[in-house]
């Protein structure tokens, strides 16, 4: 028998049952549209932490003091001092840093006549916006000069400089006090907003590092370091590089811990991306249960539609139709629910994931392959759950079906 002539047979079967064909459908729809619509969240996701990162700077290597183990006690990170001006200097001719930058920082209050705002001061040199990926909007960055000085200079970030300045007057030029110590704005930073662990990026002070050491926490040691790969696919070589730099500084012998910890953003980069990936697979996963269901409801109805139409097939059978035939028919019913389905379901689930945007305002990335594999999952699901009761159907004893009542 021509396809053609299948088709119509199917259709007209299928049109008979509106009602139950729909229901039928309804469970590889909800199916679909949650694949693709978890699926787009998961992606949204995941995009934005790799946004996130990229924009604090995606080749960052953090550089802290370690705990280790002395006289038998094991001491904490932030009692060591391991860190010193010394280990900057010889880490600032290495090849494979493109920058890097002394780190000491301070808490406290900030003061500019009657407004006040607690903040924390960060010491660092020029090259930390580079590392950081910020940017001077005004004004502009302290040099080489006042490092040397420890000058009482500073830049702002764009929630100091609202706090201290609520009128929208030009905090350059100003001087502000950081506790007892008066400091003169030369800068303000651009602002980057919150990052992925909800952090205000813009409630921060910069000022030279020998200016926080000297001048706020009275210390000669750094409390880190900061600094970028040239290359980010070189990343683990340059903190190789670094940790053997600072083993011969610290005079640190084979089998010894070492008394640094180095951190790198493509380390947090995975560990997210790892964490959004397995959220993202559980979802589908759970979004699949609903494709499942919905296979097993095409199964059922074919095997209801079967029962139904025993007499029917008998019939057909009776005038020269073939099994090849009968099974074809039933095939064609149960791929043209699934597809169907899979196509609403499509559209469904791409207008879910666009009000998931509108309305909650989560990132959301649709790809491609989410689609085709939902719409091939769906076709497949058809043809799988609608094989047996097609069988069955070709299956049948002509004069058998023709007698059942």
């Amino acid at each position: 028998m021509k396809f053609a002539n299948l088709l119509k047979i199917a259709l007209k079967a299928l049109n008979n049952n509106k009602l139950r064909c729909f229901l039928t459908m309804l469970g590889i729809i909800i199916g679909v549209a949650s694949v693709i619509t978890m699926l787009a969240i998961g992606q949204g996701s995941k995009n934005s932490i790799k946004a996130q990162i990229s924009e604090m700077g995606s080749n960052m290597i953090m550089i802290h003091p370690g705990s280790m183990q002395r006289g038998g006690v094991r001491q904490s990170a932030d009692d060591m001092q391991s860190l010193e001006v010394a280990d900057y200097e010889a880490l600032q001719s290495l090849p494979g840093i493109a920058a890097i930058s002394p780190s000491v920082n301070s808490g406290g209050q900030l003061v500019n006549g009657n407004n006040n705002y607690p903040s924390t001061i960060y010491g660092v040199t020029p090259d930390y916006l580079d590392i950081r990926k910020l940017k001077v909007k005004d004004g502009s960055m302290f040099t080489e000069y006042d490092i040397k000085s420890a000058g009482k200079v500073c830049v702002l970030g764009k929630t100091v400089v609202d706090n201290l300045f609520p009128n929208g007057e030009d905090p350059v030029g100003r001087v502000i006090r950081f506790g007892k110590i008066p400091m003169t704005v030369i800068g303000v930073l651009e602002s980057k907003g919150t990052n992925s662990m909800g952090m205000d990026q813009d409630d921060v002070v910069l000022a030279p590092y020998t200016t926080v050491m000297k001048r706020i926490l009275a210390i000669d040691y750094l409390q880190g370091l900061f600094a970028s790969a040239v290359d980010e696919n070189h990343t683990e070589e340059t903190i190789d590089a670094i940790t053997g730099i600072l083993r011969q500084q610290h005079k640190i012998k084979d089998g010894e811990d070492d008394d640094f910890e180095i951190r790198s953003q493509q380390e947090l980069s995975e560990m997210m991306n790892s964490t959004s990936d397995m959220m993202t697979v559980l979802l589908a996963c759970i979004a699949g249960i609903s494709l499942l269901v919905g296979g097993i409801g095409i199964m059922n109805i074919m095997f209801v539609s079967v029962t139904e139409r025993t007499r029917e097939i008998g019939l057909r059978m009776s005038i020269g139709a073939r099994g090849i035939d009968i099974l074809s028919q039933f095939l064609i019913e149960a791929v043209i629910i699934s597809v169907t389905g899979g196509v609403i379901g499509i559209i469904i689930g791409v207008l879910a994931s666009w009000l998931v945007t509108v309305i909650a305002h989560w990132p959301v990335y649709i790809q491609l392959y989410s689609v085709a594999l939902s719409f091939a999952v769906c076709t497949v699901t058809g043809v799988f759950f609608g094989w047996y009761p097609a069988k069955k159907a070709a299956a049948l004893d002509p004069i058998e079906a023709i007698r059942y009542e």
